[in-house]
């Protein structure tokens, strides 16, 4: 009986499991287990001693739990038989994963059904060869990428599928939209996917969705694609269907000679075609008939309403017509702090000196440059944000609200916190109004 010298496996990191041909062994066979790989020994379709990366002369000190099983004799070169199998404990991250057939969900913003599919790819590393082997391989010669696509393809289809639908339901998001959730789905399904795997003795490294999109030649899909870009078009000139509809009814009545309302339909397009093409059917008779019987009218100074010239008050805004111009009762005289010059609070600089108007935030005066109080009303005022000037209304808050700055006051000579206003450090006496 011709006994096995040198066992081992050169593979490539697309196989993760491998059975050596021959099961012809005998002590001192010479078994070399590479960096990345573990070898067990199966003996009667168990799995018995397990062997980690460097080379190992099989004997009885090293195989103890096949010994027991065969009696091997100690000394000597003793045959036997045993499967060897090697694991390849790489991590393999380019594992492609893909929806076979389109997944049939009904676009919640739509309400249509489209097809879906939806492919990416994952990463795996086997951490448990004997349960990799027991549960997952069993007595197949080879275990590639293939085969665990193949193996776990109703996992991923089901869990994709499940929370693809889940994400349209709950987030009320379009089919045509969800590639903006790739990398939340992409961390969920890991999630839910784990705990599977780990079952067979793989560690789930990552799991990618690539992408999410539907057939184009598909009729629903090509449908509501014509709908929505018809919809934009009418978006960006400015009208709606009902509206293009109308236009539609009015310009097929207007081109049909035989019809007794093409001259009204005719005068309806131009008089429509004046004024935007705008309103349904109804409204467009509506305004043929007003345009017919035009009454003089008047412009409202104050809203820019149409008015009936015998009328005086606009029925719009309640503006009188009969006043020379519209008073703003929100605008008011302030004084100018740097001349005294008297101009509208609606100015922002004095047309008199060109002092800028800082108005005070309670009874709008102008206030003097550097006041810390208003000179009109007597009011503190709040003192800025030392980095971004932002008013600061609550002296109790210790953070600005606006960019974050610390609000705490600490003197600049011994950093003792300052409560108050106090004119000298209570710690070591400085002048706090003139620093340091």
């Amino acid at each position: 009986m011709a006994l096995i010298e040198v066992v081992k496996f050169n593979g490539g990191p697309a196989i993760f499991a491998w059975k050596f041909p021959s099961e012809e062994l005998g002590t001192w066979t010479q078994l070399i287990v590479n960096e990345t790989q573990e070898a067990i020994l199966f003996k009667g379709g168990k799995a018995l001693d397990l062997f980690t990366a460097g080379r190992h002369t099989l004997d009885t000190l090293n195989i103890p739990i096949l010994n027991n099983i065969i009696n091997l004799p100690f000394g000597g070169r003793s045959p036997f038989t045993a499967e060897v199998w090697f694991i390849n404990k790489v991590n393999s991250l380019d594992v492609k994963w893909g929806t076979p057939t389109p997944i049939q969900l009904q676009d919640p913003k739509y309400k249509v059904f489209l097809p879906l599919r939806s492919f990416g790819q994952f990463g795996i590393q086997i951490v448990d060869s004997r349960q990799f082997l027991i549960k997952l391989v069993g007595t197949l010669p080879i275990f590639d990428v293939d085969s665990l696509t193949r193996y776990f393809r109703g996992l991923y289809l089901t869990k994709v599928k499940d929370l693809i639908s889940s994400y349209l339901i709950k987030k009320q998001i379009s089919t045509l939209e969800i590639n903006a959730y790739l990398d939340e789905l992409s961390t969920e399904l890991k999630e839910k996917m784990y705990p599977v795997f780990e079952e067979y003795g793989i560690k789930l490294v990552n799991f990618y969705v690539n992408d999410i999109n539907v057939p184009e030649d598909d009729a629903a899909v090509i449908k509501l694609k014509d709908a929505l870009s018809k919809r934009a078009e009418m978006d960006i000139v400015g009208y709606n269907y009902v509206q293009e509809r109308s236009f539609d009814t009015l310009e097929g009545a207007a081109k049909n000679p035989s019809s007794g309302q093409a001259g009204l339909m005719g005068a309806g397009i131009g008089l429509g075609m004046g004024v935007g093409i705008g309103g349904a059917f109804g409204n467009q008779m509506s305004e043929i008939t007003q345009n017919v019987n035009t009454k003089k009218t008047k412009t409202c100074k104050k809203c820019n309403s149409d008015i009936p010239e015998d009328k005086r008050f606009c029925a719009t805004c309640g503006f009188d017509t009969q006043q020379s111009e519209v008073v703003d009762k929100s605008s008011k005289l302030i004084s100018c702090s740097n001349c005294g010059c008297s101009y509208s609070n609606k100015s922002k600089f004095c047309p008199e000196c060109g002092d800028a108007y800082t108005p005070c935030l309670y009874c709008g005066a102008d206030l003097k440059a550097n006041a810390k109080s208003c000179q009109d009303c007597g009011q503190d005022l709040p003192s800025p944000c030392p980095r971004c000037g932002v008013p600061i209304l609550d002296n109790k808050i210790k953070f600005c609200g606006e960019c974050g700055e610390s609000l705490v006051k600490k003197c600049n000579s011994c950093g003792t916190k300052i409560d108050g206003n106090p004119k000298f450090c209570p710690e070591c006496g400085i002048n706090l109004e003139k620093g340091a």
